[in-house]
């Protein structure tokens, strides 16, 4: 610069016909200027003098032609660029030393992109979508299955079971009961509703019931003591003329000896061992 100014604000010497530097509103020749205020260059370590451009990142400072990829030594002056460990490296060298490969492409994910994280892979944010309707999933609720992922709809759509009961879908968990889906807290029992899936249960006309309800409903009474005989685990009863006893309870009416693998003989409504239906 040429002006008005007529000394310098250092040594004092005349600026008339001279270049200066201004520094708020002083003056300064510019040796002055350069030895009292130009930046040391991060590359070359030598003065940004005045009438050099000074290019400033974070504090740090660097000749126009010093402001360089430190890998590939290509200039970075009006060109994106990233850092590392406070060395600057163009997107392409920063790419291929630290950038993340999408997991679907496994092209690389370029500094400043956006990208998408899901089970400790990396995704293109165009890369991360439904496999079935193609929409990104972003940050929605997904399902994955076979190491693709769904949006929730699509997945329901495609794969889901829908609970016998209830008729709505399954997401995870279930009961298969006669081919079918059920939720687990809709698998009851038919007659008192206690939840079934982690218990005995019996099948009567293809619905299920607890051990307690089938006795009361459906098990056949013991002709002596008119219990029911539960028919879990393949109860043992003994069974004539469509009457029905526990094997404990099958004992001659008159000496209550068991008849069980024996011969008797009946009497009315009772059952006799060979010695007493013959006294």
């Amino acid at each position: 610069m040429t002006s008005g100014h007529t000394d310098c604000h250092f040594c004092l010497q005349s600026l008339r016909g001279r270049k200066y530097a201004l520094r708020g509103e002083n003056a300064y020749c510019v040796p002055c200027y350069d030895s009292l205020y130009a930046n040391p260059c991060e590359e070359c370590k030598q003065p940004i003098e005045c009438s050099s451009k000074d290019l400033a990142y974070k504090g740090r400072h660097w000749h126009e032609g010093c402001f360089r990829c430190a890998k590939c030594s290509r200039s970075l002056v009006e060109k994106p660029f990233a850092a590392k460990d406070e060395v600057l490296l163009c997107t392409e060298c920063y790419s291929d030393e630290y950038s993340s490969k999408c997991f679907h492409c496994q092209k690389t994910i370029m500094p400043g992109s956006r990208k998408m994280e899901f089970k400790g892979s990396s995704w293109h944010e165009s890369c991360f979508v439904c496999q079935y309707c193609r929409q990104p999933l972003g940050t929605k609720p997904l399902i994955t299955k076979d190491n693709e992922n769904y949006c929730v709809p699509c997945f329901e759509k495609q794969f889901a079971h829908h609970c016998y009961a209830c008729k709505k879908v399954i997401t995870s968990g279930g009961v298969t009961y006669h081919d079918q889906p059920w939720h687990k807290q809709c698998f009851v029992c038919a007659g008192c509703k206690t939840q079934l899936s982690e218990q005995r249960f019996l099948s009567q006309d293809e619905y299920p019931y607890c051990v307690d309800c089938f006795s009361k409903f459906y098990a056949k009474k013991c002709a002596a003591c008119m219990k029911p005989i539960a028919a879990l685990g393949g109860a043992k009863y003994i069974s004539f003329e469509e009457r029905q006893w526990h094997g404990e309870c099958f004992n001659c009416a008159k000496c209550s000896v068991s008849l069980v693998g024996q011969e008797f003989l009946t009497r009315q409504d009772d059952i006799l061992c060979h010695k007493c239906g013959s006294a």
